[in-house]
């Protein structure tokens, strides 16, 4: 099969930009492409290029195409419209079903002129998150301006030009020809296959694949920091960021002064990452090192010592700009800055950062028994949580946020619980974040964001589709994780009662704070579901049921959940949804069948031992769940499969006499409630 090469090679393209033109890259050709049976497509993304590779026919196949013109009936004119515009007489019309019909047909098309045919429009309407016009007399964008179009087809370029009209497409033609390193080696080469492309490349320091340029990255860096006994600080954004900057990644060390070593490392790593893209390293007891690591995109001639020399003048300039906001910040105390939260807008609706910080005071000091914590040092926590926004080092690196306050309230002489709570306030801050288990740092956290989903949702602002500005969502799988992960009870309805007490009185009574059980629900069956576990089994039994106590309700899941997977559980889910389906089809004829079955109808064994054991298991089942013997409460539920299977083998439900047959049907329905007790078994899956 012909094999085919594209790519648009330009000036710079933004590293977040890359990975996403790759993919849009190969969707547009597969879509386009799709009449000549795309195979083995392959993208490649880089600082200066997007490109695909792939095999696919060498002809688009020829085929008769019908299309369907006015009805007999209709007006000559019409028919003389519908004639015209396809360029044919009526004689080459069929009349089929009452229509007249145009059959032509279309010769094969080579995939070259197919090719040459949808490029042009592919490239006009490729998606691109910014796109940019330069020069004049062309209406042409893209991210950055295009330099060369180079497409091959079994070797051969396959001609087609970016001209659309008046709009001269900035003369460009797509050509054989591509271009190696900007510095190390200039100049444009032509090529005849993929393979071609990519060893050439190669030889003139491009590493196409971006995979490859990770790889030499970590690589690289892991090598140079282990032969000095270092170890690097894993950073895979930054690397993919890295990545998408450079062509021919070539790593190094630099030394860091001594004099910044007493800035906090979390102060030295962003500002290394923000500033200037450095890696940190740490020493083998985990404390930050005098190095950093960094990656050049060439190869210098003096082994690297002019291009270290120069990163390094840099670094001591970017740490001394730290070093000034490091001692400024800390001849005023957090309690000073208390008063310029009043003057920062948290929400148009809800006031601003002083107004939040005294309801999370309140809400800390309500939580803080509920977790055991000291009430007064969840209060100055909260207290103190939000002061460092006033900072210059926050101002600086808003992603110190806490961190800082952290070290500011140390620096106080704050209790280490109060200062410990402040740093990891915004903790878990993403899926692999560790969770906090202190105390105070547990009741902060939570009072962070229950006092944030409440205050949004009053204000009207809850998430909509995939739009969520405010991390709402984020911040209840905060909620969820801090709950589970410490083993919580919280009543997470009451708590969102006391956080909307403190909102201001306008939104005390929002519509939308009704949402937030809901809300929560949906968030822990996302969680439950990306961890690979039933979130069918949580679903089962939140049905109808009020209780908002996580723990509780993932307790009851789990044992319903190893029930189901015991072949008593098995097939008492079965015949439970055998009961609910006659009792569906029954009710629909003369139900419902509510009532308590009589016992002296009982006509049968089989009848007499299900309800003996309806007798004995309910109440068990009640008080194993009054108690919390959720893996009890299921057994005594999964004891019922031999008296249920040998029911429906030996009693015929739709019995002939009347109240035989009302009776039976009493008696499956009181096996109904009961099970309801346990879970809504319709949910289950499978």
């Amino acid at each position: 099969m012909p094999e085919l090469l594209i790519e648009l090679f330009s000036e710079e393209i933004p590293a977040r930009m890359q990975q996403q033109a790759g993919e849009n890259l190969l969707r547009l050709l597969s879509d386009a492409l799709a009449p000549l049976n795309p195979k083995d497509a392959v993208a490649y993304t880089g600082p200066r290029r997007i490109a695909a590779s792939c095999t696919l026919d060498a002809n688009v196949p020829g085929r008769t195409v019908s299309e369907r013109g006015p009805r007999e009936s209709a007006p000559a004119k019409a028919l003389e419209g519908f004639t015209r515009k396809h360029g044919v007489t009526q004689d080459a019309l069929t009349l089929q079903n009452g229509f007249w019909v145009l059959e032509r047909e279309e010769p094969a098309i080579s995939a070259t002129a197919h090719i040459a045919a949808i490029m042009p429009d592919l490239l006009r309407r490729f998606p691109w998150p910014k796109s940019m016009r330069w020069g004049q007399g062309s209406a042409f964008t893209w991210v950055r301006p295009l330099r060369r179009i180079l497409c091959i087809l079994d070797g051969e370029t396959v001609p087609f030009s970016l001209a659309q009209g008046e709009d001269n497409g900035h003369n460009l033609q797509s050509g054989n020809l591509t271009e190696g390193h900007r510095f190390l080696s200039p100049g444009a080469i032509a090529v005849s296959s993929a393979t071609e492309w990519q060893d050439t490349l190669k030889a003139r320091h491009v590493q196409v694949h971006a995979a490859a340029r990770r790889e030499t990255i970590v690589t690289g860096l892991t090598a140079l920091a282990s032969s000095e006994g270092l170890a690097l600080v894993p950073d895979s954004g930054l690397v993919d960021e890295v990545a998408g900057l450079v062509e021919w990644p070539v790593p190094f060390l630099g030394r860091i002064d001594e004099k910044y070593m007493d800035l906090p490392a979390e102060v030295m790593q962003v500002s290394m990452r923000v500033n200037q893209r450095y890696f940190a390293l740490r020493n083998g007891d985990g404390s930050a090192a005098p190095r950093f690591a960094f990656v050049a995109n060439i190869v210098p001639a003096d082994d690297g010592t002019l291009i270290v020399t120069g990163n390094e003048r840099v670094l001591r300039a970017r740490f001394a700009d730290a070093r000034h906001f490091w001692d400024l910040d800390r001849k005023q105390t957090l309690a000073s800055r208390l008063s310029a939260l009043d003057a920062i807008t948290f929400h148009a609706k809800l006031g601003s950062q002083g107004d939040r910080t005294r309801r999370m005071v309140r809400l800390a000091g309500l939580i803080a028994p509920m977790v055991g914590a000291s009430k007064a040092d969840c209060e100055r926590a909260a207290e103190l949580s939000k002061t460092d926004l006033t900072t210059g080092m926050v101002g600086e690196f808003p992603e110190l946020q806490g961190v800082m306050g952290g070290y500011y309230a140390q620096h106080d002489g704050e209790t280490p619980a109060v200062c410990q709570a402040i740093s990891e306030q915004y903790m878990p801050r993403g899926p692999g974040d560790t969770v906090p288990t202190a105390p105070v740092s547990v009741v902060l956290g939570l009072a962070d964001r229950f006092d944030m989903l409440a205050a949004f949702f009053a204000a009207g602002e809850k998430p909509s589709g995939s739009g969520d500005p405010f991390g709402l969502r984020r911040a209840a799988l905060g909620i969820i994780r801090l709950i589970r992960e410490n083993g919580l009870r919280l009543d997470l309805v009451k708590l969102f009662l006391l956080a909307a007490e403190a909102l201001p009185e306008s939104l005390r009574d929002a519509p939308d704070l009704a949402l937030l059980p809901q809300f929560m629900a949906e968030r822990l069956r996302v969680q439950l579901r990306s961890e690979g576990a039933r979130y069918d089994c949580l679903a089962a039994i939140s049905t109808g049921n009020t209780d908002t106590d996580i723990t509780r309700l993932l307790a009851r899941a789990q044992a319903l959940e190893t029930m189901l997977e015991t072949e008593d559980g098995k097939n008492l889910l079965a015949a439970t949804r055998r009961a609910a389906n006659i009792l569906r089809i029954e009710d629909r004829k003369d139900g419902p069948h509510e009532g308590a079955p009589d016992p002296a109808l009982f006509a049968q064994p089989e009848e007499q031992a299900l309800a003996a054991a309806l007798d004995r298991v309910e109440p068990a089942v009640e008080t194993a769940f009054a108690e919390e013997r959720f893996t009890d409460a299921m057994r005594e539920a999964a004891s019922l499969r031999a008296p249920l299977d040998k029911f429906f083998e030996d009693v015929t439900v739709n019995a002939p006499d009347a109240p035989l047959r009302l009776n039976r049907l009493r008696l499956l329905a009181r096996l109904g409630r009961m099970m309801r007790l346990i879970a809504d078994f319709s949910q289950i899956e499978g």
